[in-house]
């Protein structure tokens, strides 16, 4: 078990974007986060107090975890000095990049002469199976998004604590690193062999009560070549009966392609659902969900409405607004 309180890393994050591992810590698990750590030139801030290691530590913090995203998911050299302190300080480790903590000999070093833990989530650790395709009792929702980071799983987190307000029968799904370091458990479902990534997703959502719904994390978007892979995998392993769509309206390309633009919702709907419904036949488009975040309150309701008005769907942003239109559409199925 990792131990809290945290201490989020955000190093030289970019921008908020890259500090997205942290950000959802921070919203779906304030207590367990005491402050944050920023580097020199970091663009990011989740609106915590900043910490130096020493300060962290007396206040509680046990264990310093590595709250950004960046792309190819490696640890730099200037973030290696920190990381070696918080150890020596007598900070644990967790982080769930590629570049892992075990394969740092000097971490590994440190971390035994020390007697700390160093916590690789993004590890899997359970044989999985190849997929079959067999039908499972119970039903399922999957947030599909126009591109990578547009709040597929803040989706799915709102949509779950709205039903279990509602006293119905639902689960969170967890099938990435910030997903598993908020819920403590998952499939990291994009260091699974690509061959048993769709039956990972099965183990991951197995029979189940006819009325329970498990709510499967996102991850990247079929229009994201870098990523599109895995969302294949969780759309064919998932066997949704219920689909959302995720969208962030104010980028100007695609995430880390500046080359590609963003696909409309109407693109993104025609492409999942037919996908979709080779493993489930039943499935439906049910509802949108819009990052409003870089929006002021009046253009983000003007937004909200001419989508909906556009798609013919409950248009929401869950996390600003609720979900419980979502879980209306839901419990309609």
């Amino acid at each position: 078990m990792i131990q809290t309180p945290y201490l989020l890393f955000l190093g030289d994050a970019p921008d908020q974007l890259a500090a997205k591992v942290a950000q959802g810590i921070r919203d779906w698990r304030p207590d367990n986060a005491i402050g944050q750590f920023r580097m020199d030139g970091c663009g990011a801030d989740v609106k915590l107090p900043d910490m130096d290691l020493t300060a962290a530590k007396e206040a509680g913090a046990k264990t310093l975890v590595v709250g950004v995203a960046n792309r190819g998911g490696v640890i730099s050299q200037e973030w290696k000095k920190v990381l070696v302190m918080a150890l020596e300080e007598g900070f644990d480790l967790a982080s769930g990049l590629h570049n892992l903590l075990r394969d740092e000999a000097d971490l590994v070093a440190v971390a035994e002469a020390t007697g700390r833990k160093l916590h690789d989530v993004r590890v899997p650790d359970v044989k999985y199976p190849i997929a079959n395709g067999v039908k499972r009792s119970g039903k399922r929702c999957l947030a599909v998004g126009t591109d990578c980071s547009v709040g597929k799983m803040y989706t799915s987190l709102a949509v779950d604590a709205e039903m279990k307000k509602r006293g119905m029968k639902s689960s969170f799904r967890a099938t990435g690193q910030t997903g598993i370091l908020i819920t403590g458990n998952g499939v990291p479902l994009d260091a699974v062999i690509a061959d048993f990534m769709a039956g990972s997703v099965e183990w991951l959502t197995p029979d189940n009560d006819e009325d329970h719904w498990d709510h499967i994390e996102g991850q990247g978007s079929l229009f994201h070549v870098s990523y599109s892979g895995v969302t294949m995998a969780l759309i064919h392993g998932g066997q949704p009966d219920a689909l959302i769509l995720a969208h962030e309206p104010t980028r100007a390309h695609m995430r880390g392609l500046p080359g590609y633009d963003l696909p409309s919702l109407e693109a993104l709907r025609d492409m999942a659902l037919p996908l979709a419904k080779v493993a489930n036949p039943a499935c439906q488009v049910v509802g949108i969900s819009v990052n409003t975040s870089g929006m002021g309150e009046d253009e983000a309701l003007s937004y909200l409405e001419a989508t909906e008005k556009r798609m013919g769907l409950p248009a929401v942003d869950p996390f600003r607004q609720g979900a419980g239109r979502l879980v209306d559409a839901l419990d309609a199925i």
